[in-house]
């Protein structure tokens, strides 16, 4: 699916939705999402340097794996992090790269979610990590 396509089911938006495209197929969540440089979060970390953040790349795989709960992110719920584990950062990301994300849902007590999943560039192992969350109704203003 496309950004217009997973829009449909995430409610992330403008700088936050961080995906180019992703699919799900036997149990198993592919994202893509090219690095390009003019990223928020890259503007202070690092100046000169510029690595994609931890915290980025773990939003980046939950928003991948959403694409397996399709049908429990209906109109008006969120899926919100309840927790990760197990995270290990491998390998920086930087502008530029071509990131591919694979997870899986481990475990499902709705409303919560567990979940396993890697960020590479190129077949490098960049991150790996446990997580879950919760699908919740959202609150408006």
């Amino acid at each position: 699916m496309n950004r217009e396509q997973i829009m449909g089911i995430l409610p992330h938006r403008d700088h936050m939705l961080l995906l180019d495209d992703a699919e799900g197929r036997e149990g198993v969540a592919v994202g893509h999402y090219t690095v390009r440089g003019d990223e928020f979060f890259l503007k202070g970390h690092f100046p000169g340097s510029p690595i994609v953040p931890g915290v980025i790349l773990c939003e980046i795989l939950a928003q991948s794996a959403c694409v397996l709960m399709e049908d429990a992110l209906t109109e008006g719920m969120l899926p919100v992090y309840t927790g990760l584990n197990q995270v290990k950062f491998r390998s920086p990301v930087r502008p530029g790269d071509t990131i591919e994300t694979r997870c899986s849902i481990k475990r499902a007590k709705r409303p919560f979610y567990f979940a396993e999943g890697t960020v590479s560039v190129g077949g490098r192992l960049c991150v790996s990590a446990e997580f879950s969350f919760c699908i919740t109704k959202a609150h408006t203003d």
